[in-house]
């Protein structure tokens, strides 16, 4: 599989960016997972569900699956910070991309998604994991630079330049250990 993060601060566009992304990789043929961090509080199941209800009795991990969907739902006993890495390897083998969100910090390779209207400033300058900026206004960057600068509001031209550099985000979990 190939592991691509976009990084950026929040309201830079990192969600709309994704979502654009993922039916543009699907029509070249390609499988897409995402990974997203999410806040402490998340939860994307609700009282009076039988998988609620396994859940509130203590199971620990509860798998709901029907023809078309699985969910897997792990409690925690106590707090557990996982790494990108722990939530890429769950996912399925079979994956062409994984688009990863919210792991700004983290050591994989990232498109940093920035706009000047945000008013924040530039990661780049500071992450060498940082490998090319998708923007809306690359005459304003704050700093000179040799990577890539993409369109932001060309999805097809960004799942291009993916395909085109593959190989520089084939995923190797040994690498990371």
């Amino acid at each position: 599989m190939n592991v691509v993060a976009f990084a950026g601060y929040s309201g830079s566009g990192k969600t709309t960016l994704v979502e654009r992304l993922i039916p543009a990789l699907k029509l070249r043929g390609l499988r897409v997972s995402v990974v997203k961090h999410a806040h402490h509080k998340f939860d994307i199941d609700h009282p009076g569900k039988d998988t609620y209800r396994h859940r509130e009795a203590g199971a620990f991990e509860v798998v709901a699956a029907s023809e078309n969907r699985l969910a897997l739902i792990r409690e925690f006993e106590q707090p557990k910070t996982l790494s990108v890495h722990h939530l890429i390897a769950e996912l399925y083998e079979g994956v062409d991309w994984v688009l990863v969100e919210g792991f700004k910090s983290s050591d994989l390779l990232k498109i940093e998604v920035w706009r000047a209207s945000s008013g924040k400033p530039a990661r780049y300058p500071d992450d060498d994991f940082v490998v090319a900026i998708a923007t809306d206004s690359p005459e304003q960057l704050p700093q000179t630079t040799l990577r890539p600068v993409l369109d932001l509001n060309d999805v097809d031209a960004l799942a291009q330049w993916l395909i085109d550099n593959q190989e520089r985000f084939a995923y190797r979990p040994e690498s990371y250990a």
